[in-house]
């Protein structure tokens, strides 16, 4: 049975990601470029759960790192909870990752040879946090995603199911304001699919907001709000049950 975080409270309609003619280019060696975004705008609300979507290559990832702080755009404003991160440093954006922001990956990116208590408790270290607290804020959130009394395992000695609500169990240690979530399914089979995706439901209808990002039409069909990217250029930003209807139609 998976534990309650306290709920976070939802603002009335605060934008806690606000975009503004985003694009992103790499540049290369003998003059050429790649743009790979190309001047997108939306905002995301505090409390939504919200799917990123497209196929490989249309700049969903590089959306998402830049969202995350990960990545900087070329130009274009990025505002995260009211602040702009244009003139951050690279140490307050790290800062800002550490304080507000939670990720979780494909890969669950764990590391095997510590315990599940020591890699949910991972970025407490960074936020100076004393060994006993870390240990007792890891056993909370292992309960939060039912995954009490395996604090002392291994990673190599629970499923993958299990290894992915670890890796959200990290990302919820700080008590993030924004989950970020790339491709969280992508190694797991439907079954176990489904039980993570209604675990984000249930943190989401915690008041946590949550960003996916997904190439799986069953899995986007979890969150009420799609962002369609497609070769660089939003396409779409609207609810997921209205996009369906105009597919079918």
């Amino acid at each position: 049975m998976m534990a309650k975080l306290t709920t976070q409270k939802k603002s009335d309609r605060t934008p806690v990601i606000e975009v503004k003619d985003l694009s992103k280019t790499y540049y290369m060696m003998g003059g050429a470029s790649q743009s790979v975004l190309k001047h997108i705008s939306f905002q995301i609300f505090s409390g939504e759960f919200v799917s990123i979507m497209g196929h490989s290559g249309s700049g969903k990832s590089t959306l998402m790192n830049i969202l995350g702080c990960l990545d900087r755009p070329t130009s274009g404003m990025y505002i995260l909870s009211g602040k702009s991160i244009a003139d951050k440093t690279d140490e307050e954006l790290a800062q800002i990752r550490g304080q507000e922001i939670g990720f979780v990956f494909q890969n669950f990116n764990l590391l095997m040879k510590r315990t599940i208590a020591d890699n949910v408790s991972l970025p407490l270290i960074y936020q100076g946090v004393g060994e006993t607290e870390r240990y007792e804020r890891a056993v909370q959130m292992l309960q939060v995603v039912g995954l009490k009394g395996y604090e002392n395992r291994l990673p190599t000695q629970i499923s993958g199911g299990m290894q992915q609500r670890v890796a959200i169990a990290r990302a919820l240690i700080n008590n993030p304001a924004i989950i970020f979530a790339d491709e969280p399914t992508g190694n797991l089979d439907s079954k176990t699919s489904d039980e993570i995706m209604e675990l984000f439901t249930r943190l989401n209808a915690q008041g946590i907001t949550i960003v996916l990002v997904t190439h799986e039409d069953d899995v986007a069909d979890y969150a009420k709000r799609m962002i369609k990217i497609n070769d660089g250029c939003k396409e779409y930003d609207g609810l997921r049950a209205d996009y369906n209807k105009e597919i079918l139609a």
